[in-house]
């Protein structure tokens, strides 16, 4: 009898225990939980933080093997497609003239845009990176600064005076590199300024309109297919002055600014007094911030059509425009 009672007591605590471990084992797998979730959101900071310390010291590795500073360029493969960041950008010149366009001249290939400026003016990293080249080279680009971009792109800026910056120096959009000059193969003070993927020269026009200093787009979708017939159509929609020019011409209402090399401040707001600019039968205006294309055509007594009609780099769907650009009207 005792024996009985002893026996059903066990099974009863066995059952007990056995419906009782689910339960907690839900709690305890309940309390585990959020610390995996922790733990996974600390992962992800750390890759973060990971991969930005590496594109610093390596940028847009996934499209280039190696670091030199040996050579301005090297072309490698291609990618079939690739999209190119074009904010946080800032313009290497605020000067406005592109005395000679991207493609064959004196029967050879031009390789870049050269832009009118005077020897002394400040020239500045178009997107932040890492300084690759610092060199002179006699009979070509001069005095010459090659940066890559964590954006994939790698800009060359060539004929300078004088370099402001060393080899393997990070850099920051708009902090001057170097000054404009006239060194190397030039017949005349200007910047010589090349834009490369993998090596291989792009139109830079596909990515700067100098002429209203600004970007194309926030992006730029890169096709291996159509580049030629794109960069075809870049340099026809950008200005080119071939003759003579007044110092007005090559930098709007915006003066040059000062020569420096620790300014990291990419351009200056220009005041109500210096916003509004002729160059020969052509008026332009200097967006200064809180403006609109509404509020600029009523102050110029124009039509928001004809603003449209005369910068078509403006969309008509949402409007937008900067700080900084020439509006003409």
């Amino acid at each position: 009898m005792y024996l009985t009672k002893t026996i059903k007591a066990i099974a009863f605590a066995f059952v007990l225990s056995a419906f009782s471990l689910p339960a907690v084992g839900q709690d305890l797998l309940a309390r585990t939980v959020p610390v995996d979730k922790k733990l996974k959101s600390l992962d992800t900071l750390a890759l973060h933080e990971v991969t930005e310390r590496e594109n610093l010291e390596s940028p847009s590795a996934d499209l280039y093997k190696d670091w030199d500073n040996r050579y301005a360029h090297k072309a490698t493969e291609l990618p079939e497609t690739y999209k190119i960041n074009l904010r946080n950008y800032c313009m290497p010149t605020p000067s406005r003239v592109i005395t000679s366009q991207f493609g064959p001249r004196w029967g050879r290939q031009h390789r870049g845009l050269d832009i009118k400026v005077y020897i002394g003016d400040t020239i500045r990293a178009a997107f932040s990176g890492k300084v690759r080249v610092v060199r002179y080279e006699a009979k070509g680009y001069g005095n010459y600064v090659v940066i890559r971009h964590n954006n994939g792109l790698e800009t060359i800026y060539g004929h300078l005076s004088k370099h402001l910056v060393r080899e393997n120096q990070t850099v920051r959009a708009g902090e001057p590199i170097g000054l404009g000059g006239n060194t190397g193969r030039s017949t005349g003070s200007h910047l010589h300024f090349e834009t490369r993927l993998c090596g291989v020269a792009l139109n830079p026009a596909l990515f700067f309109d100098f002429r209203n200093q600004d970007v194309t787009g926030d992006y730029y979708v890169f096709r291996r297919s159509t580049m030629d017939h794109e960069s075809a159509k870049a340099t026809a929609a950008r200005g080119l002055k071939q003759n003579s020019y007044t110092k007005e011409e090559v930098y709007g209402s915006q003066k040059p600014q000062a020569t420096t090399s620790s300014s990291n401040s990419s351009s200056t707001t220009p005041s109500r007094n210096d916003n509004n600019a002729q160059s020969g039968n052509n008026r332009y205006h200097k967006v200064i911030e809180g403006e609109t294309v509404h509020s600029i055509a009523r102050e110029h007594n124009v039509s928001v059509e004809r603003i449209l009609r005369l910068n078509t780099f403006i969309n008509p769907n949402d409007l937008r425009i900067r700080p900084g650009q020439a509006i003409k009207y």
